[in-house]
């Protein structure tokens, strides 16, 4: 395309050549498709889509060329039109020929099923009752495993409680005797105090005899020696 052509014709060609590739794409997909025939439609009706839009986008860049001023674009955009639309046949074409590959693939391979139907179904049938039986037996062994990890850490909290337990009734059973002993203590010190108190009052009134007796004997010394003849 002429170096002079302006912003609008890039990107209507850089759309052209988007919709080029994946049309390719999809008609690469149509030959290797395996089936079913709603598959098929599927990419069918992608490709019309792409189709559709590639054809417009065509018809656009050549109204851009009949909007050129100078000729030399003009003529340049015109001969990018008519390449596109060559390649766009081109792809019509692909298509057609794609389209009866992989019909006439998907006919052979159901005639083939019609013919071996039951021995490839039952075949089938088999395989997948075998891996669902693998699948299951997987599934119940790990599920076995799990339960076996979830009894472990069940067991070794367990252990931890009774280990817990044990310790907390040692303690208990320590503080218990540890209040035996403050208890026999306290009954001990009681007895002591009670003896100590009758002790006091013991000493307290040997001391009131001992000054009664003392206040006695001055006074009966006085008395003699003030009073000598009573």
């Amino acid at each position: 395309m002429a170096s002079s052509v302006d912003v609008h014709v890039r990107i209507c060609g850089q759309e052209i050549i988007k919709y080029d590739l994946e049309i390719k794409a999809l008609i690469q997909d149509i030959r290797d498709c395996p089936g079913p025939h709603s598959a098929l439609m599927e990419f069918n009706s992608q490709v019309k889509d792409k189709f559709i839009k590639l054809r417009l986008r065509i018809q656009d860049l050549e109204q851009m060329a009949r909007e050129q001023d100078r000729e030399m674009d003009r003529q340049a955009i015109q001969a990018e039109t008519e390449s596109q639309r060559r390649q766009m046949l081109s792809n019509q074409t692909a298509w057609r020929k794609a389209n009866l590959a992989c019909k006439l693939a998907i006919d052979n391979m159901e005639k083939e099923e019609l013919l071996h139907g039951p021995e490839s179904t039952n075949i089938r049938q088999r395989k997948a009752t075998k891996e669902s039986l693998v699948e299951t037996s997987s599934n119940i062994t790990e599920s076995l495993m799990s339960i076996s990890r979830m009894m472990a850490e069940q067991v070794n909290q367990s252990d931890d409680t009774i280990g817990s337990l044990a310790t907390s009734s040692r303690t208990v059973l320590e503080t218990n005797e540890e209040f035996r002993n403050m208890t026999g203590t306290i009954h001990l010190g009681r007895k002591l105090i009670l003896k100590y108190n009758r002790r006091e009052l013991t000493d307290k009134l040997l001391i009131f005899l001992a000054l009664a007796l003392f206040f006695a004997t001055v006074l009966y010394i006085v008395k003699k020696r003030i009073f000598p003849f009573i």
